[in-house]
C-alpha cells in the first residue's frame, strides 16, 4: 500500500500500522475509524485550557455518542451533555453516572423532559415556556437556563447558535420573567449556560460571549454552575497549513476574568466548557472505496460509496474535509489533477470535495477523508436505502477494535410493516 499524499495521517501515526485496505476488507467500506491515543490528547488539552480549579470538561455528545467512545471520554475524568434521551441512555450505558451529565434542552415535549427528571438529571432549559413547562412538572425542583449572549460565531449561518437570528437561549431581557416563574415553581437556578456556535478559530468572540454570560450571572446569587459552551474550532485546512485554534492565549484570558468574576461572586463555583468537535473530530477518519472515474466535459470524478448519508456535512454546510488518497498500484503517477470526490447517492450535491488539487486517482483506491470524527457517523442515514457503516477504534496498543457493526439488510428493514 502507498500513500499519495498521507502527510496528516503519517505526522500523527494515525493507523499505527494498520492497513486501510486490510481494514476495508475486513470491516467493509465505508468505514469509519478512531485513535484512541488521540482522542486521549485533545480531551487533556480541553482538560488543561484554564488554571482555575473549579474547572469542568462536558463532551458534547451530538459530536460522537459511539458506546466505546463515550467510555474513553469517562475514562479520562470529564462529564457529558446530552440532547435526547437517546443521547442520555448511550451515556449512562458507558458509565456516566447522573450527576455527571447535563441535559440541554431544545423545544422538548413533558414526555422527554419528565423523563430526565426521573433520571436525577441535571436539566438546561432555553425559553421562558420550556422554564414553565419545568416547573409544572418538577416543582420546588433544581434547574440551569440557557441564556443568549447576544454574541455568535461559526463556519456557516445554520451553525451559529447566539446572537439575533437563532433559535436558542433566554435573551438577557427577560431575566425579571425568568425570576418570576422561578419563584412562582420554587424553583432554585443552579446554573446558566450558552452556546456561541460552532468551530469558532479565533477565540474573540468566545470571550465576548463568555463576559456577557458572566454579566448575566451577577443577577442571580446562588449559581453552581456556568457554562461557557463550546464550539472550539480545529483545522480542517491542516494539509494547506492552516493553523491550530491558540488555546494557551484563550485559556490565559479566560482564566483572568474567571478569577476576577469569582472574586467578586464570592463563591467558587463550577465553570464548564462543552466541547465536541474540537475533542471528536482529529482522532476520526472515514475510508471509501473508488468505483469509478469520469469526465464529464472538462471536469474530473472520482466515483466513490461515500455519500452523504455517510458524511453529510459538506452537502449540509459546505464544509472542508481533507483528503488522502490510498492505493495499490505499483507506480501511480506522481502529478496532481484538479477532481472532484462524489458519492453514489442518486442527488447532484453529493460531493465530498469539489475541485480539488489531488494525487491522480484510479478505480480501486482508497480514499481517506480527514478530520471526520465529529458530526460524521451520528449525522449518518440510510437515505437511498443504504446501509451505514461499522466503527472502529485503532486502540493506543495498535489493536483494531470493532465498535459499531455495520448495518445489514435486516437491519434496514427490521421496523417496516407491510400493507
Amino acid at each position: 500500500m502507498i500513500k499519495l499524499n498521507g502527510e496528516v495521517t503519517d505526522r500523527e501515526n494515525f493507523f499505527q500500522g494498520a492497513d486501510p485496505f486490510e481494514l476495508i476488507e475486513k470491516y467493509g467500506s465505508p468505514l469509519y475509524i478512531y485513535n484512541e491515543r488521540i482522542l486521549r490528547q485533545r480531551v487533556r488539552e480541553m482538560k488543561n485550557l484554564v488554571s482555575y480549579e473549579n474547572f469542568r470538561v462536558n463532551f458534547s455528545a451530538k459530536a460522537n455518542s459511539n458506546i466505546a467512545f463515550l467510555q474513553i471520554v469517562k475514562d479520562e475524568g470529564i462529564d457529558v451533555d446530552a440532547m435526547s434521551p437517546g443521547e442520555i441512555e448511550a451515556e449512562l450505558m458507558a458509565g456516566f453516572k447522573p450527576e455527571n451529565i447535563l441535559y440541554i434542552s431544545n423545544n422538548v415535549s413533558e414526555e422527554e423532559m419528565q423523563y430526565a427528571i426521573n433520571k436525577g438529571i441535571k436539566t438546561s432549559v432555553d425559553s421562558l415556556s420550556q422554564l414553565e413547562q419545568y416547573g409544572r412538572l418538577n416543582p420546588g425542583g433544581k434547574v440551569a437556563v440557557r441564556f443568549n449572549p447576544g454574541v455568535g460565531a461559526g463556519h456557516h449561518k445554520k451553525v451559529i447558535t447566539g446572537g439575533k437570528e437563532t433559535k436558542f437561549g433566554v435573551n438577557e431581557e427577560y431575566i425579571p420573567q425568568v425570576k418570576e416563574i422561578l419563584e412562582k415553581y420554587s424553583l432554585t437556578l443552579i446554573g446558566i449556560n450558552q452556546h456561541i456556535g460552532s468551530l469558532f478559530m479565533d477565540g474573540g468572540s468566545y470571550i465576548e460571549g463568555a463576559k456577557n454570560l458572566i454579566n448575566i450571572a451577577k443577577h442571580f446569587e446562588d449559581l453552581e454552575f456556568i457554562d461557557l459552551g463550546g464550539g472550539f474550532g480545529i483545522p480542517y485546512k491542516k494539509q494547506y497549513g492552516e493553523e491550530r485554534l491558540n488555546l494557551s492565549g484563550l485559556g490565559e484570558k479566560l482564566s483572568e476574568f474567571i478569577e476576577a468574576f469569582v472574586s467578586e461572586y464570592g463563591k467558587k463555583l463550577i465553570f464548564k466548557i462543552e466541547p465536541g468537535r474540537y475533542i471528536s473530530a482529529e482522532c476520526g477518519l472515514l475510508l471509501g472505496q473508488v468505483h469509478a472515474v469520469k469526465m464529464n466535459g472538462d471536469e474530473k470524478y472520482i466515483g466513490t460509496d461515500l455519500g452523504f448519508n455517510v458524511l453529510a456535512r459538506p452537502m449540509m454546510y459546505d464544509s472542508f474535509h481533507g483528503i488522502e488518497v490510498y492505493t495499490k498500484r505499483e507506480n501511480p503517477e506522481k502529478v496532481t489533477e484538479i477532481a472532484s470526490i462524489v458519492g453514489n447517492i442518486c442527488e447532484t450535491g453529493d460531493i465530498i470535495a469539489g475541485k480539488r488539487e489531488l494525487p491522480v486517482i484510479h478505480e480501486g483506491d482508497i480514499i481517506g477523508v480527514l478530520d471526520a470524527g465529529a458530526y460524521g457517523m451520528v449525522m449518518s442515514s440510510n437515505y437511498n436505502n443504504r446501509l451505514r457503516p461499522a466503527e472502529v477504534f485503532i486502540r493506543e496498543n495498535g489493536e483494531v477494535k470493532l465498535v459499531r457493526k455495520r448495518d445489514n439488510i435486516e437491519d434496514l428493514l427490521k421496523n417496516y410493516i407491510s400493507l
